[in-house]
């Protein structure tokens, strides 16, 4: 299931101007490849990253995923292509105060009308895999921000989506563990082929990622490949 943006623009008023926060991006997430978007702050990368999810719709361009047309889905449409389909990352994360870290894992599974039970079952493995076995029965005030930002994590994963879209996943997480989280993400991407597009600042991203493109003023500017351990400019 392939994530492919074309000439996708999208404009902000700003200050009596109309800022370009993204300008005629072509982009493809193909199946089982991780790709790592950078740029400075302002450039345009969440932006992108919310069209991708059919939260923000562009002006112009087109975004599918499956060739399906996700800027032209309805409120209810978006909202299932996110529940059934996206695993969503963000940095503004929310979690239930006074709710265990197990429950708040599998907030997005009970959303989707399976029970506690089974809900609990399926998130326990992703709590474990980002190292949170034993912390599940903590509630979100006695938990790091790391910890957080790992529960977090670990619910949108646990929905097996086909589509993961990443906002600084390892932004309040320890360079060994944003290592780790990486690198779960990218053996998830192969391993399911699933299509991976995170926004980072962390640079071993560069290092994990199949493919790391750069958004500077709202355009693509480069990208670089990973084959066999070696990076590649074109």
């Amino acid at each position: 299931m392939t994530l492919a943006l074309r000439d996708v623009v999208k404009h902000y008023p700003s200050a009596g101007e109309v800022v370009r926060a993204v300008d005629g991006v072509t982009l493809t997430v193909e199946p089982g490849e991780m790709v790592a978007l950078y740029g400075p702050s302002g450039s345009g990368k969440t932006t992108l990253l919310m069209m991708a999810a059919a939260i923000v719709r562009p002006d112009s361009g087109t975004i599918t995923f499956d060739g399906r047309d996700v800027a032209a889905l309805s409120g209810n449409e978006a909202a299932d292509y996110r529940l059934r389909h996206v695993g969503m990352i963000l940095q503004d994360y929310e979690l239930m105060l006074g709710v265990p870290a197990i429950d708040n894992a599998a907030l997005k599974l009970l959303s989707d009308r399976i029970s506690l039970s089974a809900a609990r079952k399926q998130v326990v493995p992703w709590l474990m895999r980002v190292g949170l076995e034993h912390r599940m029965a903590a509630p979100p005030e006695q938990l790091s921000g790391g910890e957080r930002q790992r529960v977090a994590i670990a619910q949108a994963l646990a929905t097996e989506p086909r589509l993961i879209l990443a906002d600084e996943p390892t932004g309040s997480i320890d360079t060994q563990r944003g290592r780790a989280i990486l690198e779960l993400l990218r053996a998830i991407s192969h391993e399911q082929q699933v299509g991976v597009l995170l926004v980072t600042h962390d640079p071993q991203a560069a290092e994990i990622a199949d493919r790391v493109q750069t958004l500077r003023d709202g355009k693509l500017v480069d990208h670089q490949r990973h084959s066999l351990g070696s990076t590649v400019e074109s």
